[in-house]
């Protein structure tokens, strides 16, 4: 067992079980790079505050960078048998400057150091998504400009309802990501790095020490974080106490889940023989191990199966912290791995969802056959009838009746002569009834939405 940051206090050794029971080392370690940060940091203060001298901080900080350069090179390898990554560090130091690292945790809390890491993790990973995101975003709209000029029946319902344009039917879920992507983007340029809160009621540092120290870091490592970001703690108890950050931060990434969802479960459908309007690129699908005909959309399927894993992800952490008193309570431990966890299949999600778009292609001759269907022009007869005068209810009586003569003896309505239609309105011609019930009326009768233009993918400035 490696040796712990606390004890004096006590006459008898942890129970092993239980020691191994709350330790966080097992996932935490993915916190190293911040920890560092964190320390780095308050070595910085310490010396600004006179607590330790010039010679004191070089020396710790270079021990700090010699493991820090270890995390960003991948080959940094957590000690499994320390009780959290705070531990494993302050343990590496003083393997490398001896008693010194005794100094190195001096007036700080743990509490301050987790709560500092995750803001700069969320930081960190919200960037990092915002650039997938914004890569989806442009295979997405690569996607509908490539078929533009194909019209796809719309639905309500999951019934035929009218025609839509391909290019706005992407446009769809480009406007879904587009939100995602502000929603993130804001709460990226919101974020803020705080330290000071100690374990609740502040720390003997001086802030003008911290904030010298955080604005020196900063500086040095842009353009990983603005330092404009850089802020003193508003109120310590809160700071410690609170992760709304999380909470919004799992928010957000369960809306782009929901969304991804949404068109895993639109390709999936449009897939299916029974509509056969999408070809889905094979290398995203597999097959069966009894029926060889098979190509199942696995990739799709498994991004809709992970809502359930993103929501109860967000689910969880605010179960936790719903009812605790402040303010820091081990409870709170448990909010990492949902975070990972999302974070993660997210992140995963987003890269093969890039290429899979890239690798969709429409079945023209299928699409066209479904917009045969007389009844996606319904709506467009009776605009046509009140734009010659008659009143919609009155209009939309006689479509439906129109409709239904149809069906009820075969006969398409692109077929009936002029005698037989004005049976139902004395405004139908069956010259004009052809010319109203194609593809391209529909989509140009439609005056309120925008000309259609290619929409440029979202350009995050962090």
């Amino acid at each position: 067992m490696a040796e712990k940051m606390w004890g004096g206090r006590f006459k008898k050794k942890i129970n092993k079980d239980f020691f191994h029971f709350q330790k966080s080392i097992d996932f935490d370690w993915k916190l190293a790079e911040y920890d560092i940060y964190h320390s780095i940091i308050h070595v910085a203060a310490l010396k600004e505050a006179g607590v330790i001298n010039k010679n004191e901080a070089k020396i710790l900080t270079d021990g700090l960078n010699d493991i820090f350069k270890e995390v960003r090179k991948g080959i940094f390898e957590p000690d499994f048998e320390c009780e959290d990554i705070h531990t494993d560090i302050q343990n590496r130091m003083e393997k490398k400057v001896g008693e010194l690292a005794n100094k190195l945790h001096t007036l700080r809390s743990r509490n301050d150091q987790v709560v500092f890491d995750q803001k700069w993790y969320c930081y960190k990973e919200g960037v990092y998504i915002l650039g997938l995101l914004n890569v989806v975003l442009s295979s997405l709209n690569n996607l509908g400009i490539k078929y533009k000029d194909v019209f796809l029946p719309g639905y309500t319902h999951t019934q035929r309802a009218q025609i839509v344009s391909f290019l706005d039917y992407t446009g769809a879920f480009f406007c879904m990501f587009e939100r995602d992507f502000e929603r993130l983007d804001d709460f990226v340029r919101k974020s803020s790095i705080y330290i000071g809160s100690g374990a609740l009621a502040g720390s003997a540092i001086p802030k003008s020490a911290y904030s010298e120290a955080i604005k020196k870091f900063l500086k040095k490592i842009k353009p990983d974080i603005n330092t404009g970001r850089s802020k003193t703690v508003k109120n310590s108890l809160d700071n410690v106490a609170s992760r709304d950050f999380v909470i919004e931060f799992l928010n957000i990434l369960a809306i782009l889940q929901m969304h991804l969802s949404r068109l895993a479960e639109d390709f999936i459908l449009y897939s299916t023989k029974e509509f056969d309007f999408f070809d889905l690129p094979e290398q995203f699908c597999t097959g069966s191990s009894l029926m060889p005909h098979k190509k199942n959309p696995d990739f799709l399927e498994l991004v809709r199966g992970n809502s359930g894993k993103i929501y109860g992800n967000l689910m969880s952490v605010l179960t936790t912290m719903k009812g605790l008193p402040l303010t820091y309570n081990r409870d709170m431990q448990t909010d990492k791995e949902p975070l990972f966890s999302s974070t993660e299949v997210i992140e995963d999600e987003l890269k093969v969802m890039s290429d899979f778009l890239s690798g969709v292609r429409l079945k023209k001759e299928k699409i066209l056959s479904a917009l045969e269907d007389e009844e996606l022009y319904a709506t467009e007869l009776v605009e046509f009838l009140v734009k010659k005068g008659l009143a919609f209810r009155d209009a939309h009586d006689a479509v439906g009746k129109l409709i239904r003569y149809s069906e009820d003896r075969g006969i398409k309505i692109k077929e009936m002569n002029t005698k037989d239609l004005t049976r139902f309105d004395t405004r139908l011609t069956s010259e004009e009834i052809k010319e109203v019930m194609t593809p391209e009326y529909a989509i140009a009768s439609k005056k309120s939405l925008p000309k259609k233009k290619q929409t440029s993918s979202k350009k995050t400035k962090n």
